[in-house]
């Protein structure tokens, strides 16, 4: 661990001053925090499957997978348990250091549902391979049981500042998000959260969303960082694409804020041309998503990220195989 200083007390004002700095003073800043905590340049592989697809309860303004928007994506019944440990085998054998897996739900279920994401959990850590697992809200008992069975992360994020968040979401406050988290921290398990920009807000609101993160105590230990893939059907199909620029803006201050957190540059990518994702590598970006489809939305292809990660220079935890791919067993 590096002797980087760890704040919890930054103010907005100071994290907008940041995000608006000149782009070359901003990356400078994460550069020398980058290299001090992440010596190397390794950069984390994850793969995500969607286990149960479409039919979700909450209004989320960016997500196909809402059952208020008209671009609900059709309903899957949550996959077996067989099929998922074989794409997270296939996920290895490809590269990926860690699995994460999805629920369309607005919290855990319990029973039989409850009981085959527990199978999955420990088959996934069977494998050797770090478990992550998003499915909504849950409650003590369950973030416990899920410790038990060895999950290494759970996600849950924020998706943008308290002010903007009404905008976004109606049917879960911020303040439920917040319980989430603790509940997922007193189990032991550690926090993936992040959150989205392109959505409509202001930089006074990625700066109040990078602040919520910034003064958690301890950091989370991954923060995804989310530009809006605006899909037909949803509220926000209008919005057009955010500038590269700023999203290696939002990786460069949550590497400064956050020195030792894993920044996991997420939705997005596949709008952006390999030199703004080489800079989000520069900025400070330590983590991506492996693998041709994320929950409902495009991904780059594994061949694609090998030659971006060679021609950027760092290297993936682990060892990626010569001949490495996803594509032999079907999500569905």
């Amino acid at each position: 661990m590096s002797s980087l200083s760890l704040r919890h007390d930054w103010s907005r004002d100071e994290i907008q001053q940041l995000l608006e700095l000149p782009l070359v003073d901003l990356l400078w800043q994460s550069q020398q925090v980058h290299r001090q905590a992440n010596p190397g340049y390794q950069v984390q592989l994850a793969s995500l499957l969607s286990v149960k697809t479409g039919g979700c309860e909450e209004d989320c303004a960016y997500c196909p997978q809402s059952m208020h928007h008209s671009s609900d994506v059709s309903a899957h019944p949550q996959l077996e348990v067989a099929p998922v440990l074989e794409r997270a085998r296939a996920a290895k054998a490809a590269g990926a250091h860690r699995f994460c897996m999805g629920w369309a739900w607005r919290e855990i279920r319990d029973g039989a549902p409850f009981e085959a994401m527990l199978s999955m959990v420990r088959g996934v850590r069977e494998l050797g391979l770090e478990a992550c697992v998003t499915a909504g809200m849950l409650t003590d008992q369950q973030a416990s049981r899920l410790a038990e069975a060895g999950l290494t992360a759970y996600n849950h994020n924020l998706d943008t500042s308290p002010e903007h968040y009404d905008q976004i979401i109606t049917t879960r406050t911020y303040q439920e998000r917040l319980e989430t988290l603790a509940r997922v921290r007193r189990s032991g398990i550690t926090l993936c959260c992040g959150g989205i920009i392109g959505m409509g807000e202001g930089t006074d609101d990625r700066a109040g969303l990078l602040q919520v993160l910034a003064n958690l105590n301890p950091h989370p230990e991954s923060v995804p960082i989310n530009a809006l893939v605006a899909v037909e059907g949803t509220p926000l199909e209008e919005l057009t694409s955010v500038d590269p620029l700023e999203l290696v803006r939002m990786v460069a201050t949550a590497r400064i804020l956050m020195p030792h957190s894993r920044v996991r540059l997420s939705a997005g990518r596949e709008q952006m041309n390999r030199e703004a994702q080489v800079l989000c590598l520069l900025a400070g970006a330590d983590s991506i998503f492996y693998g041709d489809q994320l929950l409902t939305t495009g991904n780059p292809d594994v061949a694609t990220d090998r030659e971006l990660l060679a021609a950027a220079g760092v290297t993936a935890l682990g060892k990626i195989p010569a001949s490495a791919s996803m594509n032999c067993v079907p999500a569905h």
